[in-house]
């Protein structure tokens, strides 16, 4: 930053502004004692260090990471992707997992209404929230999208459309996909999975995630037949897109019947930002936010309030609980917003070359690490503890005594990590989210201004903005379970 060249008392004036940007978010991550002293951490009293100690230094990496960044980056490296080609296979090799993903979305159905109603013994509450809610965007973070050949609707489509053409019946889409729908129906689905999830009282019924999961799938053939399958698949189905979206992470990609390998991080700033991805991207944020919220002092507080307001309307129960717990979503999706809109009017005032809308579309990939980061650490816990269900689980899914693969007497090992071991990968997956959004900020600041050091002086914000959503993560996995 000291070779930025300018005017006296503006060369001073931002100067000065890192290291008080830095301070802020050095103080924000300060806070963090009161908070983790008050509520405590569930399972995690036995850490090595205290918990506010990792905000301090999750603060510094970022001011460190910053530093280098501005040093060391000097032109954009991840704007464009370098592919190479690793595999290819014939068409019919991926009839196979079509076939899988047809097979498990029938067993869920069967094991929903066949299978006992109590969840713990039922496949399908673990299935769905745990393995395809987040074993799925973990492993694709790895191998890249590897869902959209495993996709039970798309390959269900597909196949229809393939029995069509022999019949020489080729059905071709009516509509064309409107462009201000754009990535709309994802967010609108997404939103409705997290109040499922985190809302409505009776989201662990077997049974209504099983007629749930009909409706899903036929909502989805309809918007394939009208639009067309792959445009629907990518803009269209919630998980569908979604998956894409955290897909772009990987360092492999799953494309043209072939498996391509690219450098990490580069296929997110190819992201095409339509109508709704800026929202998207906020709404995989704010969800998990909310989930780690609920279970902390504030909203626990707040909550009881915000009930009672309902109940005093002569609602009866749960509704006024889950319409206080809604209310409580959309406001983290909007801390969430007001975060990044922060950020992007900061931006602003380096330079005027570009409006606010502008910078919003052009910055909004560098939150995708972030999104991915808070879905790893919320949910890692569950993952690694509550997942190992779906081994006694697959050989008896309906609850009803059976043993088809020998693993029903299974049971959940909970020393399988200790919850110090658990409490850092969640830190890292904070930390290492975060540090790749500093670093795809940086590189398309690069890319959008007309010199490095404009490049730099416009992320001094984006750094605070890293800090507070850092610092805003600490608190949830600190306030989590208390």
């Amino acid at each position: 930053m000291s070779k930025y060249r300018a005017s006296g008392r503006r060369s001073s004036r931002h100067r000065l502004l890192a290291p008080s940007l830095t301070a802020i978010g050095l103080v924000a991550g300060a806070l963090q004692p009161s908070v983790a002293s008050a509520h405590g951490v569930s399972g995690r009293a036995g850490l090595p260090v205290p918990a506010w100690l990792f905000a301090w230094a999750a603060a510094a990496v970022l001011v460190i990471s910053f530093v280098l960044l501005s040093t060391m980056w000097s032109r954009p490296r991840l704007q464009v992707p370098r592919e190479n080609r690793l595999v290819t296979w014939r068409p019919a090799y991926s009839l196979l997992p079509g076939a899988i993903g047809i097979a498990l979305f029938a067993l869920v159905i069967y094991a929903g209404y066949e299978g006992v109603p109590y969840y713990p013994a039922n496949f399908d509450p673990t299935f769905i929230y745990v393995i395809f809610w987040v074993a799925v965007p973990v492993t694709t973070v790895l191998l890249g999208n590897w869902f959209s050949a495993f996709s039970p609707w798309r390959a269900f489509a597909r196949t229809l459309r393939w029995v069509g053409r022999r019949l020489n019946l080729n059905w071709r889409p009516p509509l064309a996909y409107p462009a201000w729908l754009g990535r709309w129906p994802v967010v609108v689905g997404l939103l409705c999975f997290g109040w499922l999830e985190l809302v409505y009282h009776d989201h662990d019924s077997p049974s209504t995630l099983a007629s749930l999961s009909l409706a899903y799938f036929g909502l989805m053939l309809v918007g394939m037949a009208l639009f067309g399958i792959e445009q629907w698949s990518e803009r269209g189905d919630p998980f569908g897109g979604y998956f894409s979206l955290i897909g772009r992470l990987a360092p492999l990609e799953v494309r043209d019947g072939a498996l391509w390998r690219r450098r990490a991080l580069s296929g997110v700033p190819s992201l095409t930002v339509e109508s709704g991805t800026v929202a998207l991207i906020l709404v995989v944020i704010g969800i998990t936010t909310f989930d780690g919220a609920s279970n902390g002092v504030v909203w626990t507080t707040l909550q009881p309030h915000v009930q009672s307001v309902f109940s005093s309307l002569g609602l009866a129960d749960p509704a006024p609980d889950e319409i206080a717990d809604s209310l409580g979503l959309l406001f983290a999706v909007a801390v969430v917003a007001g975060f990044y809109r922060v950020g992007v009017m900061g931006m602003r005032t380096v330079s005027r070359r570009h409006d606010a809308a502008q910078l919003s579309r052009l910055f909004a990939h560098t939150l995708v690490p972030i999104g991915f980061a808070y879905v790893l650490a919320h949910y890692f816990s569950l993952l690694v503890w509550q997942g190992q269900a779906i081994g006694y689980l697959a050989s008896n899914p309906l609850g009803h005594g059976t043993n088809y693969f020998g693993t029903a007497g299974w049971h959940v090992n909970y020393n399988f990590i200790g919850s110090t071991g658990i409490w850092y990968v969640q830190v890292l997956a904070l930390l290492a989210g975060h540090v790749s959004g500093l670093a795809l900020a940086h590189d398309r600041a690069l890319a959008t201004y007309r010199s490095p050091q404009l490049a730099v002086r416009s992320q001094y914000w984006m750094l605070v903005i890293m800090v507070g959503f850092t610092s805003l993560g600490l608190w949830l996995l600190s306030a989590v379970n208390a």
